[in-house]
């Protein structure tokens, strides 16, 4: 019986693992760069975490659960609610600000589709305890360094959500309605947004002005319909402070975000090439207040996330690939093959090396060698462990020498 793999879910062979181990790598490696430490969340929550803010609607875009003590539970759809749960119980006595980052996997029950799945992963980062332009520059230059460190071609488009609600507030949209408002413009729904708001009798004008400024000129246009905002205050001190970090972006005051909890300065990145097709959204992130629900300090936070599988598909590996080197015992006999393990185990301090475990002749572990693509061979036989001597063989040019252990690691130091 053929057991296939869960809807929505993947299998990583070794090839694209290792392509993921790159990337997460490099990601952990910029993030400790810029001062920050990771944590790690437990792969399910108590289901309240999600919904206190969201509302149970959430529910049927999750997997969620019961468990044997009747706990309602859930696998994880996103991690900046975990991560903030555990500033909350854990941290909140550090000093301030916290910078953390995270890297783990989410789930969420919805149709899969090209580089959207039910188990994804996400890379993320977030400075807790500051609501200055300064934290959120920072965030948002991190994010930036790490599209340029890794060679993708993206744009960054800068917004901020607390000039959009500035004006539904003064347009007396209450807080219940302006969550439902804030997803139509994050979904790009325009015609159902014009008819909400005029179902509430209210002129959407302005609105739909706001979300259709881009480029150099929208915080002018912007004061024309809002002539005292904070927002745009705010906004202007982050655009000088990104200047300073030399970060390229678009301003598009029509970004929403799809969650709640985004208060002010939010952002989107976008893969610019043709490699994601309509799902090119990458990485997305801005300024929030979640510490309070879950039982903290009314505190701000700002970061990122990162869709580390998008992330993966647009990466390309450069041709620098650790090179293989392969032990060959000329005869399987256990002189010959003392020697190949403790050679092998001497070459595994400084390089990739296999060693043959099929009891195989010299002729297929060369072949294998060759399937593998091993670039050297270091052959044992009897007549090298009399002279004290290994040979080495250049898989790719054919030439060998006869020479000591440590002349061959030496050389393999050099060549690899």
């Amino acid at each position: 019986m053929r057991i296939e793999r869960v809807k929505g879910t993947r299998d990583f062979l070794p090839d694209e693992m290792r392509k993921r181990r790159r990337v997460e790598s490099k990601l952990r490696e910029i993030a400790e760069r810029w001062g920050y430490e990771e944590i790690s969340t437990p792969t399910f929550e108590l289901a309240e975490l999600f919904t206190i803010k969201s509302g149970e609607a959430i529910l049927e875009e999750m997997y969620e659960f019961r468990d044997r003590s009747g706990r309602h539970l859930a696998l994880r759809p996103e991690l900046t609610a975990p991560v903030i749960r555990l500033y909350v119980n854990e941290l909140k006595m550090s000093p301030k600000p916290t910078k953390v980052y995270y890297f783990g996997n989410c789930f969420r029950y919805e149709e899969p589709q090209r580089a959207r799945y039910r188990e994804f992963w996400q890379f993320g980062a977030e400075i807790i305890g500051s609501d200055r332009p300064e934290a959120e520059a920072e965030i948002i230059a991190l994010a930036y360094s790490i599209i340029k460190e890794l060679n993708i071609e993206a744009e960054l488009h800068l917004g901020h959500v607390g000039l959009i609600r500035e004006i539904l507030r003064g347009a007396g949209v209450s807080d219940a309605m302006m969550s439902r408002v804030m997803r139509l413009i994050d979904k790009g729904a325009r015609d159902e947004l014009m008819e909400l708001m005029q179902s509430m009798g209210i002129d959407g004008d302005a609105l739909m002005h706001i979300i259709d400024l881009r480029g150099e000129a929208a915080i002018e246009e912007a004061r024309h319909i809002t002539a005292h905002s904070e927002s745009l205050e705010h906004l202007e001190q982050l655009q000088q402070l990104l200047e300073y970090y030399g970060v390229g972006y678009d301003l598009n005051l029509g970004i929403a975000r799809g969650l709640d909890y985004y208060t002010g300065m939010v952002f989107e990145i976008y893969e610019s090439g043709d490699k994601l097709g309509a799902q090119r959204q990458i990485c997305g992130g801005g300024t929030y207040r979640l510490a309070a629900l879950f039982g903290g300090d009314d505190t701000p936070s700002t970061g990122f996330a990162f869709g580390f599988d998008r992330l993966t598909e647009v990466y390309c590996m450069d041709e620098n690939e650790p090179k293989r080197v392969i032990v060959v015992p000329v005869k399987n006999e256990p002189e010959v093959l003392q020697a190949a393990i403790r050679i092998t185990s001497r070459l595994r301090a400084h390089f990739n090396t296999y060693l043959d475990v099929m009891h195989r002749s010299m002729s297929d572990q060369l072949a294998y060698a060759n399937a593998i693509h091993a670039s050297y061979a270091v052959i044992v036989g009897k007549r090298e462990l009399g002279e004290g001597k290994v040979t080495l063989r250049d898989l790719e040019t054919g030439e060998q020498h006869k020479i000591t252990l440590a002349e061959c690691i030496a050389h393999l130091k050099r060549e690899i």
